[in-house]
């Protein structure tokens, strides 16, 4: 094993917690910017160009039939192939987050349409589902099984939020385990049938998962309902006959403990597992190779990498596998110095340059740090705004001109939105008006109905009133709706005006002198 350092040259900044890798015939492609793609790069997916321990971020190209693919973070994704001998793949993504901290539910499909020695050209449709819909999620797993000519995607674990019965503005992001059900899913009659597995009594989450023939095998995970992380490993078999399929799940020994690992593939029946965590604050530096022979799994520790300093000290670590037996890491900075990047990068190869992948056998794994985007909603809410000009990129890689229409999911969500009907704030003239923005306009969550949220800006809200409401539990409603939301309340009892008596009116006294107008005015009062 051998570990570089990797340096960024552009665009650094979107190389967040919660990324995806995907290879596809050797060529490496990232998505998941924690931001929404803006004109530089619509799409939000980049080619990872990376040579010399030098990497350079370079913008894709998705055809003019592609749906909309928003930058999800902590998402799960897979290989699919329309057999095992196929050469072609495809790339499954399902769930994760959006930049607003929204989970999505939808299913995506990538695959390459058009390629040349410049720029790749990818087609991204998103696939309807019928029957049990996996609900919205992220930080779980989604693999392909094979079983007699036929092909069943399976999806298990993550984490979802809580209802939006018990939602409240201070506890928005607040997250539970999601039932520990097995999804089979048919990408080619887009139908979805659930089953509960004796076996499988807890949610887990950001567990890894091998997909290897009509088997599934489950290796560690996070249960936040119990606050542990396993030392389970699980195997989910699944038959597929012409009628009804048939799964099972089987508790094999062996099983480590271990959550947000990375796996790789390093020969066909052989994978390492890296990073990762053992407890809430402790990072396992331990890897581990992970064999088989037929339905047989051995797990083994083996040498480990000569880990940096910086590595060894860090809190969080983070990452995803280029393919081939390579793991791309991330740590955080120096925060000490003014000018230290907000990550340092490297490159860990398990393999031999020459390892081929098998095509057989796939690998996923829910990679990220112990998902740190569940802070306050205040700042769990910040965006990374892509900043930077189109002819930052390089010249020679020319790609579509910016179509508004690939935008089209932030007219419905996102911060550039209209929040009323009186809202002014334009991302293109856009300017911070509190100390507490940073790149994006500070946003205030409506209690009214479902709820919505709309900008501080549009609400004059005060900067103090703003971050009042945005700690406390208490219930806000926007200038359109606090009307309709006051009428709802029963109005207090007031108790009943007293009136003087009339004599006092006539009482002479200090203050009660009563000038000539104002008994005529009384005189004329009472006749």
């Amino acid at each position: 094993m051998s570990l570089q350092m990797v340096t960024v040259s552009n665009n650094v900044a979107l190389i967040q917690p919660g990324f995806s890798l995907m290879n596809f015939d050797g060529q490496v492609f990232f998505f998941g910017q924690k931001g929404w793609p803006k004109r530089s790069c619509p799409t939000g997916v980049f080619h990872f160009d990376v040579k010399h321990n030098h990497l350079k971020l370079k913008p894709a190209v998705f055809s003019k039939d592609s749906c909309y693919l928003p930058p999800l973070r902590y998402p799960a994704t897979c290989i699919f192939r329309g057999s095992l001998e196929s050469g072609k793949h495809e790339y499954i993504i399902h769930g994760g987050k959006t930049p607003n901290n929204e989970l999505s539910d939808k299913i995506y499909v990538m695959s390459v349409v058009g390629k040349n020695n410049k720029k790749v050209t990818f087609r991204c449709t998103e696939k309807d589902l019928e029957g049990d819909v996996p609900e919205a999620r992220y930080g779980h797993s989604i693999d392909m099984v094979y079983s007699q000519g036929r092909s069943m995607g399976v999806l298990f674990g993550g984490r979802s939020y809580i209802p939006a019965a018990q939602r409240t503005t201070e506890k928005w992001n607040s997250v539970a385990d999601c039932l520990p059900h097995v999804f089979l899913v048919d990408f080619e009659f887009g139908c979805s049938t659930s089953y509960l597995l004796p076996e499988l009594q807890d949610g887990l989450s950001f567990h890894v998962s091998i997909a290897r023939n009509d088997a599934i095998y489950i290796l560690g995970g996070h249960s936040l309902a119990n606050n542990i992380r396993p030392a389970n490993l699980y195997r989910i078999k699944v038959d597929l006959p012409l009628g009804s399929p048939a799964v099972s799940c089987t508790v094999l020994p062996g099983g480590i403990s271990v959550s947000s690992a990375i796996l790789t593939q390093t020969k066909s029946d052989e994978f390492v597992i890296v990073g990762g965590y053992q407890l809430e604050n402790q990072k396992r530096l331990v890897c581990n190779t992970v064999s088989f022979e037929g339905d047989k799994i051995e797990i083994h520790e083996m040498e480990t990498p000569d880990w940096t300093p910086d590595i060894k000290h860090s809190k969080i670590w983070f990452g995803s596998s280029m393919g081939n037996g390579t793991v791309f890491l991330g740590i955080p900075g120096d925060n000490k110095q003014a000018t230290s990047e907000a990550f340092y990068f490297y490159m860990l190869k398990c393999a031999e340059d020459d390892a081929n992948e098998d095509q057989k056998t796939l690998a996923n794994s829910q990679t990220s740090t112990e998902d740190p985007g569940d802070s306050t909603p205040f700042e769990d809410s910040e965006e990374f705004c892509f900043s930077a000009e189109a002819n930052s990129f390089d010249g020679d890689d020319a790609f579509d001109t910016y179509n508004e229409d690939d935008e089209e999911d932030e007219s419905e969500t996102g911060y550039w939105i209209t929040c009323c009907p009186t809202c002014d704030v334009d991302v293109n003239t856009w300017v911070p008006f509190y100390s507490t923005e940073l790149n994006k306009p500070a946003m205030i969550y409506c209690s009214h109905g479902d709820g919505h949220w709309v900008h501080a800006q549009c609400m004059d809200l005060a900067e103090h009133t703003l971050i009042h409401l945005s700690e406390g539990s208490n219930k806000y409603y926007c200038n359109e709706h606090v009307k309709i939301a006051r009428a709802l309340q029963t109005p207090k009892r007031a108790p009943p005006l007293k009136k003087p008596p009339l004599k006092s009116l006539h009482k002479k006294g200090p203050g009660k002198i009563l000038t000539p107008a104002k008994k005529s005015f009384l005189r004329r009062l009472f006749d």
